[in-house]
């Protein structure tokens, strides 16, 4: 018998199976739009937008309200930029969303993450995930302290 097929990233999948990426010049209204106003915030060409706009362009439902609803998440508010930047990055580690972990490490270099936080905030996600597993393997019940009253 058999076991299960090793898990291979997905850079082994040939090109053609790729998002189809739609340059600026050749989206629809909406798409377009989308991404003019993402440039203008950002202060930038639109003809230069993230490969995931350029993914997304096909859908422009879904585009504009992934669209939407980044910006309000990535919105100031109680949390600073580099704080919601790097809860990005570790959602995206746990995912192993390669595109998102570069971009938003990225973004988090941009708006401080230094050397040394970087290795702390891996510090932190290593543990965590490391925790995870432990309470999930061992079927650890919720203790009562932590429910909400």
């Amino acid at each position: 018998m058999m076991g299960p097929a090793p898990s291979r990233p997905l850079s082994f999948l040939p090109e053609r199976s790729m998002a189809k990426l739609t340059e600026y010049k050749d989206m629809n209204p909406r798409a377009k739009a989308v991404v003019e106003g993402i440039a203008q915030a950002r202060g930038s060409d639109p003809a230069a937008i993230n490969n995931v706009w350029k993914a997304l362009a096909r859908h422009p439902d879904v585009m504009e309200g992934f669209a939407a609803e980044l910006k309000t998440a990535m919105a100031p508010g109680k949390l600073d930029g580099l704080t919601k930047e790097l809860i990005y990055l570790a959602v995206s580690m746990a995912n192993q969303c390669e595109y998102c972990i570069t971009s938003h490490g990225y973004m988090a270099r941009k708006k401080g993450m230094t050397e040394e936080m970087f290795g702390e905030f891996m510090a932190v996600v290593l543990a965590a995930q490391k925790g995870n597993k432990i309470a999930s393997s061992y079927r650890v019940p919720v203790d009562a302290a932590f429910e909400e009253k």
